[in-house]
């Protein structure tokens, strides 16, 4: 089970201040079109003859043998893994150049791309990167840079409002009961530990005051990101456990500690607790989304491309997606079984008005990503900063 930015490492900061000050104005005014000075890496124009092996860096469950046996007969190509429990890992590792490939979140692939770890994707040369793909996974800001194409989508998830249907008898249909102090289940909420989780104060600042201007929750001012930091404080008060391991949560909910809380479907299903509820309250939420990402120093960029396409297929990619527990990027999948059909439904995976009300985990920066050019964003260093005053 993944554990996505469970520590904020050196290398996390230094990429962050990177970002900033790589950033550049959007193309022109008024155009709305976000403009980012990243390293001119080429794209494999052709495919060629397979190198014989693949060295993936992937979140567990992402790469098994169940299908990377079959793609081994099928192309030549020895899969070699490595598992990560977190983006700055990947980030940290893929910066190493000895990985083709990276399983990248959100809060990762924007740090890899604007870092020229990545390289451009061609998506002639993956097929099944086709009409199949669900329309809320292609061109967010997190892997389409400038134009180009740096992910091959894998899968995604919200960050839901779980709870205790026995202690919270009626489904929320706010964040308020885990953001108000005056919540009948103070001292019993749990939050996810971790800056990026400034975020989700942020969303539901958007909703409650719209008079402080956030239109997107990973581009705070200093103004926008002091009212999430007070928000987050205030959380403090009636939060009894911050989670970044998954079964600790778990375990948290199912003994009783916290009854309400940021959590996946995922964990609500492996709790198997019928107690454990899930729901997507009015404010939206965050959530992530995963993509394949190849090095620009790839030796093996031919077993990588065969990779991408090979998992990008409706069968492979649902199985990757039933196996960790999430919305599949293929949409065909949902079509193969009454079973696909299943998981589809639990996941959301072909509702976009589902996902329209998820913000994707996107690195903040200086440059304002809502488009504001008036004004500095916050950086990831400087939630950081943040998040240790919050907690402290």
């Amino acid at each position: 089970m993944r554990k996505k930015l469970m520590a904020v490492s050196a290398t996390a900061a230094v990429s962050a201040l990177m970002l900033a000050g790589c950033a550049a104005p959007a193309a022109e005014e008024g155009s709305g079109e976000l403009v980012f000075d990243v390293p001119d890496v080429p794209m494999l124009e052709e495919l060629g003859e397979p190198e014989g092996q693949v060295d993936i860096i992937a979140w567990s469950g992402f790469v098994e043998p169940a299908w990377a046996d079959t793609f081994t007969e099928e192309t030549g190509c020895v899969v070699n893994r490595r598992v990560a429990g977190t983006s700055d890992e990947m980030v940290q590792l893929m910066r190493t150049g000895d990985y083709d490939l990276v399983s990248a979140s959100g809060d990762a692939s924007l740090r890899l791309i604007v870092g020229g770890d990545v390289a451009p994707i061609n998506r002639d040369l993956i097929p099944n990167f086709g009409d199949d793909i669900v329309p809320g996974m292609q061109g967010q800001l997190y892997d389409t840079i400038n134009g180009n194409v740096y992910g091959v989508p894998i899968g995604r998830g919200a960050n839901i409002l779980q709870y205790n249907s026995e202690v919270v008898t009626e489904t929320p249909t706010s964040w308020d009961i885990v953001w108000e102090t005056d919540s009948p289940y103070a001292g019993q909420i749990t939050a996810y530990d971790a800056p990026i989780y400034i975020a989700d104060a942020a969303v539901y600042l958007m909703y409650h005051q719209p008079e402080l201007g956030i239109q997107n929750p990973y581009a705070l001012d200093e103004t926008q990101l002091a009212a999430a930091v007070d928000l987050l404080k205030q959380q403090n008060e009636i939060v009894a456990e911050y989670w970044s391991d998954p079964v600790a949560q778990i375990t948290s909910f199912v003994g009783g500690t916290t009854v309400a809380g940021t959590s996946w479907e995922i964990l609500r299903k492996l709790a198997a607790d019928d107690r454990m509820q899930g729901t997507l309250p009015q404010e939206g939420s965050t959530g992530w989304a995963d993509a394949w990402m190849i090095s620009s120093e790839s030796d093996a960029p031919n077993c990588a491309y065969l990779w991408m396409d090979y998992t990008s297929s409706a069968e492979v990619n649902g199985a990757i997606a039933m196996n960790f527990g999430m919305a599949p990027a293929n949409g065909a999948f949902c079509e193969l079984s009454d079973e696909a059909a299943a998981h589809c439904e639990e996941f959301n995976a072909l509702n976009e008005e589902y996902f329209e009300q998820v913000w994707y985990w996107t690195t903040p920066i200086e440059q304002c990503i809502d488009g504001r050019t008036d004004v500095k964003c916050t950086s990831f260093q400087d939630w950081t900063n943040a998040w240790a005053t919050i907690k402290g």
